[in-house]
């Protein structure tokens, strides 16, 4: 999720702003969902952004941006 937006930026354990995680994954400074699996994360991000009425190919290619993101880095996806 682009976060350019202060207010979509998760938290770290200080309270401040963090620079590589949304709202919506991060806070505190930990993943809110540590457990969550790349093909889960997937699912996630596709239905919440059908959800949104946003156009299949804006989906698809946020789902191809997806293994980029640190949290995913490591991962053979």
């Amino acid at each position: 999720m682009p976060i350019d937006n202060a207010d979509d930026r998760g938290t770290e354990k200080d309270g401040s702003k963090s620079t590589e995680y949304c709202r919506y994954c991060y806070r505190d400074g930990a993943f809110i969902m540590p457990e969550m699996t790349f093909n889960e994360m997937k699912a996630l991000i596709s239905m919440q952004m059908q959800k949104m009425g946003l156009p299949d190919e804006i989906i698809q290619k946020s789902l191809k941006s997806l293994p980029h993101l640190k949290r995913w880095q490591s991962l053979k996806v």
